[in-house]
């Protein structure tokens, strides 16, 4: 599995600084360290989907304060690992049987 970056505080700074050439799956967490949802972003669209969660009501992630990510080679490999920290983790925000 790929390697996720250390926990950095989901704000618009840190997300502004996340690499776009390659797809992502991130991890959203609260101060408690908790796992609140896991997600992919397509290549050129990471920070996008990102600024979402911190935005948009709809797609808001309450409770999240942290972030880390992990780079991929491609769509497939981020769906995969997706599927699979789901899974394993079964974070608050993300929907049963993905």
């Amino acid at each position: 599995m790929s390697k996720f970056t250390n926990s950095k505080k989901f704000n618009k700074t840190n997300i502004k600084d996340i690499p776009e050439n390659k797809p992502i799956v991130y991890r959203l967490l609260n101060n408690s360290n908790n796992e609140l949802y896991t997600g992919i972003a397509k290549r050129n669209r990471a920070q996008d989907r990102l600024l979402e969660h911190l935005n948009i009501q709809k797609e808001k992630i309450s409770g999240a304060t942290k972030l880390k990510i992990a780079q991929v080679n491609n769509l497939e490999s981020a769906k995969k690992i997706e599927k699979k920290l789901i899974k394993q983790l079964q974070p608050k925000f993300n929907v049963k049987d993905k």
